[in-house]
């Protein structure tokens, strides 16, 4: 109510829907808040949430103001504000499936979660890491300096090499993170054999750290990065493992999201204007972080015009194949809806809420949350039952994927899937298979009886 006070609200039917999403974000991110387990996967997504998807988009149709140029009438925002809450629907739906299920067996998530780092590949990418930083940051124009500057002055605006210097960037910032924290987190004996590693990981980890500082600080990297980086290291530390450590710092981010993230791309441009603090209204319906809602909005339009487009689909799929092998290969869905609205600024974002659905309307919506709210819910569970060893995938990979999915989650995917890739592939090869099948224990249901127990005051008969 604090974002509707002392402004003129136009309530309409649209208005009334983004009330309705912004009560089921609202309860969604409380109920995390307020678990007794860390559910980091389902803070992550609830978070996006509620800001991007609820308090923002309810600024702006109670205002009837927006960050951008293209604009829709009644029934577009009403169908928007629908389609937002079709997908929280089956998130929910789709984590309460699999809610109940403390034993269950995963096929596929529970084997790669339980999987423990292993020293020779995580030495090995420790060396790695340290060769791309030396081959490919003097590549860069101004060099390591040219890391503390701005995000601009890793990229070339406007010309052909954008993505080239991104690569470059993405292959030597990846491994380096994920050298840095399997170093941290390798499992130390206590025994004379363990001395050479620990030799080695004292040479390492301040090279590592000298590393990290320089390709993944929040100056020239993006903020949704930087910020997977930070909250990786705070929560693969033990003590953030229990519930009232989380809650207090889940909420502390919660706060520092609303209030500092419009403000902490000071550093994106050579050229920095002064910052002006204003209200959160004007933050949602004015700065072009929160043009989630809007770029919906458009997606539906195009849609009522041209149709879906199944073969979207294929992009994020097929990202690595080059367009001078694919020439009708599928744009960025925030870049072609921007080109639809007729902005000259492309570099848009796409929700996923709208990319499936241009896939194939609100049953492809319904699909694709349901599928992500089971595995999210999956991988929560898997890591809260694996807390108590440090050394597993499961505390390493589920905080990187429940904070970088904000980024899944504010599109375009083609863009962003090789990055994302690349965050969840390296880990896998730094790991081993545990030594034993993996099984789910069930706390809820006590271990099975071999044979049958006589009964209390019976014998059993020779």
């Amino acid at each position: 109510m604090l974002i509707l006070q002392a402004i003129d609200t136009r309530f309409g039917v649209a208005l009334a829907v983004q009330c309705v999403v912004v009560a089921h974000t609202g309860g969604g991110l409380t109920r995390v808040l307020t678990d007794t387990s860390v559910r980091l996967v389902a803070f992550g997504f609830w978070l996006f949430a509620y800001v991007w998807l609820g308090l923002a988009p309810l600024a702006m149709l109670a205002t009837d103001s927006y960050p951008l140029g293209y604009r829709t009438g009644e029934t577009t925002a009403f169908a928007a504000a629908t389609l937002t809450e079709i997908g929280l629907l089956a998130y929910s739906a789709g984590a309460a499936l699999v809610a109940g299920r403390e034993g269950g067996r995963s096929l596929v998530l529970a084997p790669v979660l339980s999987r423990r780092l292993a020293p020779l590949p995580v030495l090995l990418l420790c060396g790695l890491a340290c060769v791309l930083a030396v081959v490919l940051i003097p590549g860069h124009e101004g060099g390591v300096r040219a890391f503390f500057t701005s995000r601009q002055a890793l990229w070339k605006s406007g010309t052909e090499e954008d993505h080239t210097h991104a690569l470059r960037v993405w292959l030597v910032a990846v491994p380096a993170f994920w050298a840095m924290v399997a170093l941290i987190h390798l499992p130390r004996r206590r025994t004379g054999g363990d001395r050479l590693l620990r030799a080695i990981r004292g040479l390492l980890l301040p090279v590592l750290l000298a590393l990290n500082v320089t390709v993944n600080n929040p100056i020239s990297r993006p903020r949704f990065w930087a910020g997977t980086v930070l909250l990786v290291l705070l929560f693969s530390w033990p003590r953030f493992n229990t519930p009232r450590a989380f809650r207090a710092t889940a909420a502390a981010i919660t706060v520092v999201v609303l209030l500092a993230f419009p403000y902490s791309d000071y550093f994106r441009y050579n050229e920095r204007e002064t910052v002006q603090v204003v209200g959160l209204a004007e933050q949602f319906t004015a700065n072009m972080d929160y043009d989630a809602f809007q770029q919906m909005q458009t997606g539906i339009d195009y849609v009522q015009e041209k149709g879906f487009s199944p073969s979207a689909a294929l992009g994020p799929v097929l990202f690595m194949v080059p367009r001078s092998l694919w020439a009708d290969k599928p744009q960025a869905t925030g870049v072609e809806l921007a080109q639809y609205a007729g902005y000259d600024f492309q570099n848009l974002s796409a929700p996923l809420w709208i990319e499936s659905y241009l896939w194939g309307g609100a049953p492809c919506v319904v699909a694709v949350f349901c599928l992500l709210g089971a595995a999210g819910r999956r991988m929560d569970d898997i890591r809260a039952r694996l807390a108590d060893r440090p050394s597993t995938l499961a505390v390493l990979l589920v905080p990187a994927f429940a904070f970088y999915q904000m980024v899944f989650l504010r599109g375009s995917l083609l863009g962003i899937i090789g990055p994302l890739l690349l965050l969840l592939t390296v880990p896998l090869l730094i790991t081993t298979r545990a030594a034993r099948s993996f099984r789910l224990p069930s706390p809820a249901r006590p271990p099975a009886l071999t044979g049958h127990a006589p009964l209390s005051g019976h014998r059993r008969h020779p």
